[in-house]
């Protein structure tokens, strides 16, 4: 693949022509890599000054490379060929693109859907290792998979402090107990948060043990270290960043950017950049909402003021109109857009490294889980479709079709964008990601699609925290067969309803309408919705 390179057209050109000149005078390549921590306002140096170690994590990573290919080695030794990763957001969504692209097999368990669980149970136990990474171990989800990890080991017979291998933070009350219980332990940085961290332990240990060339990606991020910490004109960050963070628009600048896979090798990419983008950016209704598209998309095509493409290449030349084109291996744009997004957050004037509202999703999710007997009755049921809404009138309305067509309508024609959130089993009912599609070209405006719960951990900061312009539609199915989590008072089945239940109600005292679609069969029900939209 080529080296890192990103080209401007139209108004992302004026974008970066308007303000590289400020960027390059006020040295903010130079000072994101001393880790000069006054760059985002006073009000942003308490996190800000223990969160830039991810502009040295290609370097200092850079010992766990033989810790973990010896794990490796160990593992195949002993017939252990099938690594499953316990994690979600930025614990999860990195890994994910490394061994992808790395056409490598690894199981990502970022899901409490009680089918998607036993899935990853299903597999052989015999041969399986399982990675579980969290900076506290605090996060319910991961908890509750690691719980059902250890009790399927044990009841098989098998040794689980062998076959469990543990990635957190030092000092973590996860470190402590894990260590306390004889797991082997993998430490990443503590300055660095969830979303940056695909550099460092929680990117590399699963990565690597799946068989990922992880020295080849450090080596891809070292390598563009220097520029990208260049006070330049011509340096790729800043270029990217003022494009994101300043592109105008008729009303203002285009907050929607699409994440465009258009040839390159890396695989998924949009996915890890998504959350990237949404949660560093979407605080103090101000932001950019990141968009994961195909080069068919809708959007592409729309003619939409607000929005501004960015196209994911082998070999970025040129771009065609108001877009952003951008090529280089994988580490290397790790790297880029880290320093991007930190750049466009400095032009957009928020904190890239809190995450204010993502806390408020796991609050309601607790209260609804500890009153899970109180469930609100549907509105009325349409064809094997419960239908509920928050936030949103249904007054007369008797099917999912109408139901489905007063959420469309509260989408604003200048600036609104509609968000799936599906709370379902994402490797058995894929094909629920058309669903965006099909909504982006009946509606003519941006749609996202972000599978439930790992989006909480990522976009859902975004839905609270950004402009007020999004309307919400969830769709949940309750799983095939429920699985219990041990040692807790709990199911997966009633974890994930109320992780529903929680985000909705959050979303809508903010004023954000929701509709809530309970499927008794994800399939057919999926099916049923595409026709509609279709």
């Amino acid at each position: 693949m080529s080296s890192l390179k990103v080209v401007v057209g139209g108004s992302a050109a004026a974008a970066v022509a308007s303000n590289i000149s400020t960027l390059v005078a006020d040295k903010v390549a130079s000072r994101i890599a001393a880790k000069d921590f006054t760059l985002w306002g006073k009000e942003a140096e308490a996190e800000s000054s223990i969160r830039l170690g991810w502009v040295n994590s290609a370097n200092e990573s850079q010992p766990l490379v033989g810790e973990i290919l010896a794990l490796r080695e160990y593992f195949l030794a002993k017939g252990v060929n099938r690594f499953v990763l316990c994690g979600m957001g930025g614990s999860s969504l990195a890994p994910e693109v490394i061994t992808r692209t790395a056409n490598v097999e690894l199981v990502v368990l970022d899901s409490t859907n009680a089918d998607q669980v036993g899935s990853a149970l299903a597999g052989d136990l015999s041969k399986t290792a399982v990675i579980v990474s969290s900076k506290s171990g605090s996060t319910v989800e991961t908890d509750s998979q690691k719980r059902v990890f250890e009790k399927a080991f044990t009841d098989a017979g098998i040794d689980k402090t062998d076959r469990i291998v543990v990635v957190t933070d030092p000092g973590s009350p996860m470190e402590a107990a894990a260590k306390a219980d004889g797991y082997r332990v993998f430490n990443a940085d503590a300055t660095v948060g969830g979303r940056y961290s695909a550099l460092t332990a929680f990117g590399l240990v699963p990565s690597g043990l799946a068989g990922a060339d992880i020295q080849a990606l450090l080596d891809s991020a070292n390598s563009v270290a220097a520029l990208l910490a260049e006070d330049s004109e011509s340096n790729p960050a800043l270029v990217l960043g003022a494009a994101l963070g300043a592109t105008p628009g008729e009303y203002g600048i285009r907050d929607k950017i699409g994440i465009v896979a258009d040839g390159t090798e890396i695989v998924g990419f949009g996915d890890w950049a998504e959350q990237l983008i949404a949660e560093s950016t979407g605080k103090l209704s101000k932001g950019v909402l990141p968009v994961v598209l195909t080069p068919q998309s809708a959007e592409l095509s729309s003619g939409l003021a607000d929005f501004l493409a960015v196209r994911v290449v082998a070999e970025a030349t040129a771009a065609r109109g108001d877009e952003v084109v951008v090529s280089g291996e994988l580490g290397a744009q790790f790297m880029l857009w880290e320093y991007a997004t930190v750049i466009a957050s400095r032009l957009i004037g928020i904190n890239p490294f809190d995450q204010p509202d993502v806390e408020s999703a796991k609050i309601a999710a607790r209260a609804m889980l500890e009153q899970r007997d109180e469930i609100v009755a549907p509105l009325f049921k349409d064809d094997g479709i419960e239908v509920r809404a928050s936030g949103l009138s249904l007054n007369s309305v008797e099917s999912v079709e109408g139901a489905l067509m007063a959420l469309l309508k509260q989408i604003d024609s200048d600036d609104g964008y509609l968000s799936i959130h599906a709370y379902l089993d994402r490797t058995s009912v894929a094909e629920a990601t058309t669903l965006r599609e099909l909504v982006a070209a009946k509606t003519r405006r941006p749609a996202t699609f972000g599978w439930a719960p790992r989006f909480l951990h990522s976009t859902g900061q975004y839905h609270k925290g950004g402009p007020a312009q999004g309307v919400f539609l969830q769709i949940v199915s309750a799983a095939k067969q429920d699985i219990a989590v041990p040692g807790r008072d709990f199911t997966f089945g009633e974890l994930i309803a109320s992780q529903a239940a929680g985000d909705a109600k959050v979303l809508a005292d903010q004023g954000r309408p929701v509709l809530t679609l309970t499927l008794d069969d994800a399939k057919s029900g999926v099916a049923a919705i595409s026709r509609i939209f279709g």
